[in-house]
């Protein structure tokens, strides 16, 4: 009878757990090592691809973006009340379309004329600036103070004028060629969303596939449209406060400067360190005075400080739900891939690319590491 009180195995019906034979451990993680490998090198083939095809994709994500923008304003503007269910939608579409080409027309209009006064105040600036230069050369106590002449001389001789000139004409035809082509873009996509949900309704006959890709592309959506929208009305206050500073202290192109500063906090981290640097360093060589230069780096540094720090974090929240990390090393790969342009666009890519990956079983961990806290849904909250 003492037998039959012993417990057999597989006795309360469970099978018993085995362990993996060496051999079978060997292929499990020979399998992964190959996953990891064949991940890296599909990177790799996808970056030289976006590296070559710059020219390529940057006018073409510009043209999504474009568009988007577009079509969020004018839903905003059907939003209105009393008047916005009135209006019809082609017509919030040609003031949304109107809206940006007003901006766009404003800054090209700020930037010539500021050319203009920059030609205009250049002998005035001259001798500040060799003024500055030359107490500099007594405090290093160089024998030889410079003069306009050695500097231009010696400027010169380093400087190519016609490759200046070359270069300078090369880069204004690419900058208007990529507009035209991000306009032929925008245009094609708008005409294409008439018929984008057909499309989408056809994509699969399984309803659940469908489903699913409509589920990550209104994800992708509204956290990108909440993201560009909040930014964008951050952007602006910062450079109004920015510009009040400016005018206070009667800062040269106080105007440009702050719609350089809107523009450049959109790029993270180097964004806010730049739309500081360069206003102050045209007040040193306009005030040369050390202190207002310096009340004025630390005015414009508190503005920053303040929006970074408690409106911007408060205004976005967590809509992108990326890390801190992630979004700098973003800003890295996107901006050694596609230059000035990769660096404004990292943000929204990356978390188009985290949306997607977090619909995958097995990349559904990496988009877990991207994530601010680990909680994929934690933007959508």
């Amino acid at each position: 009878m003492s037998g039959m009180d012993q417990t057999t195995p597989g006795a309360s019906g469970n099978p018993p757990e085995t362990p993996l034979q060496p051999r079978s451990r060997r292929l499990l993680v020979r399998d992964r090592l190959s996953a990891i490998v064949y991940g890296a090198l599909l990177a790799v083939i996808i970056g030289w691809v976006l590296y070559i095809g710059r020219p390529v994709f940057v006018p073409m994500v510009f043209g999504v973006i474009v568009a988007y923008i577009i079509i969020g304003l004018s839903r905003g503007l059907r939003r209105v009340p009393t008047v916005g269910r009135w209006l019809p939608p082609w017509l919030c579409y040609i003031a949304s379309i109107a809206a940006i080409l007003g901006a766009i027309t404003a800054g090209v209009v700020l930037v010539v004329n500021n050319i203009g006064r920059v030609v205009q105040l250049v002998p005035q600036y001259e001798q500040k600036l060799l003024q500055m230069i030359q107490s500099s050369a007594e405090l290093l106590r160089i024998e030889t103070a410079p003069t306009w002449t050695a500097l231009r001389d010696q400027v010169l001789e380093q400087i190519s004028t016609q490759a200046i000139i070359g270069s300078t004409v090369v880069s204004v035809s690419a900058v208007v060629a990529t507009l035209v082509v991000v306009l032929l873009y925008v245009t094609f996509l708008l005409v294409e969303k008439r018929v984008f949900p057909q499309k989408l309704q056809n994509l699969s006959d399984n309803p659940e596939d469908v489903s699913r890709v409509k589920q990550v592309l209104d994800s992708i959506s509204t956290r990108v449209g909440q993201y560009l929208a909040l930014k964008t009305l951050v952007s602006m206050i910062l450079g109004a406060i920015s510009w009040a500073i400016m005018a206070a202290f009667g800062v040269e192109f106080a105007g440009f400067w702050a719609v350089l500063i809107t523009v450049l906090n959109y790029v993270p981290y180097i964004g806010s360190f730049l739309g500081v640097l360069f206003p102050v360093a045209w007040a040193i060589v306009q005030f040369g005075d050390i202190g207002t230069v310096i009340t004025l780096l630390i005015l414009l540094s508190s503005a920053q400080f303040v929006i970074g720090n408690f409106l911007d974090p408060w205004l976005l929240g967590n809509s992108l739900n990326l890390s801190p990390f992630v979004i700098l090393a973003s800003l890295t790969i996107w901006g050694a891939l596609w230059g000035i342009p990769g660096a404004f666009l990292a943000v929204p890519i990356t978390s188009v690319l985290a949306i997607i990956l977090s619909e995958f079983t097995g990349t559904r961990p990496i988009a877990v590491l991207m994530s601010r806290g680990g909680d994929l849904h934690g933007a959508a909250k």
